[in-house]
């Protein structure tokens, strides 16, 4: 029989598999992995300012990762730097300023490795339940704009001659994003969020022929990956979040020989 911090960690893992895979599709269509990891590089701050404000962690991250998505959004806008470059700038900058930052926080201790890599198995029943309802709304939202984010996403000219509103849509699958990697924090780090976004809907895009298919074979790997991970941790005694995400890489390996095998034959 499970142990309940085991049952715990496994809920919180395939949930974040669930809704990472479609979104993490459309991370790959668009590609977005350099945002990603601009939006997650700022999790410590994050966790500065839900302390400073007396929010759980949780909340106060996605609530601080959400308002600099915006942010990043409007300077992506106004390109007075090359996209690539102010990403990267500030990404490390983010990571930069909050290890600073809470290395000067002598009052309260922070355990810097479980922001970095997650802590999955101390999930206790209360941020179950928060990242529960997180993901239900994120998934809800993700549904709700599916189609005109699809259209967006292959032709946004296109789209915005037909009326689908090009940036609104973007607007809200970027907050959608930002809430995912704050939950995703706890569940493999901020530093491997973007991974378990990135590699199970990379894997996925080898054997997939429609974007329905691939975001749900992309969900199925996660969660696959998810498993696999929690299982070799607690086998082997490994760091969970980094099994977690070995076990993705993995999955992405099969996946494409299997889908050079099918090529080769087709």
């Amino acid at each position: 029989m499970l142990d309940d911090f085991v049952l715990r960690a496994g809920l919180a893992g395939i949930g974040v598999a669930l809704v990472a895979g479609p979104l993490g599709s459309f991370v790959v269509w668009r590609r977005m992995a350099v945002f990603g990891e601009a939006l997650a590089n700022t999790a410590l701050l994050g966790v500065v300012f839900a302390t400073l404000l007396h929010l759980h962690i949780l909340i106060g991250v996605a609530l601080f990762t959400g308002l600099l998505a915006v942010g990043l959004l409007h300077l992506e806008r106004r390109r007075f730097l090359p996209l690539d470059t102010l990403l990267s700038m500030f990404a490390h900058g983010a990571l930069a300023v909050g290890l600073l930052v809470l290395s000067r926080m002598d009052r309260i201790r922070f355990d810097v490795t479980s922001f970095l890599f997650g802590d999955v198995l101390a999930t206790s029943p209360g941020d179950l339940g928060l990242i529960a309802g997180l993901l239900l709304v994120i998934g809800i939202g993700l549904a709700r704009i599916w189609r005109p984010l699809l259209s967006a996403t292959v032709h946004p000219e296109l789209a915005a001659v037909e009326g689908v509103p090009v940036e609104r849509v973007r607007f809200l699958f970027t907050l959608m994003l930002a809430g995912l990697i704050a939950i995703g924090m706890k569940i493999v780090g901020m530093l491997l969020i973007v991974s378990l976004l990135v590699v199970p809907a990379a894997a996925a895009r080898q054997l997939a022929r429609t974007p329905e298919q691939m975001a749900l074979l992309a969900a199925t790997l996660g969660c696959l990956a998810v498993l696999g991970g929690l299982l070799a941790s607690l086998e082997l005694d490994l760091p969970t979040g980094p099994a977690m995400v070995a076990a993705a890489v993995l999955l992405f390996a099969a996946t494409s020989l299997l889908g050079r095998t099918r090529h080769e034959r087709g």
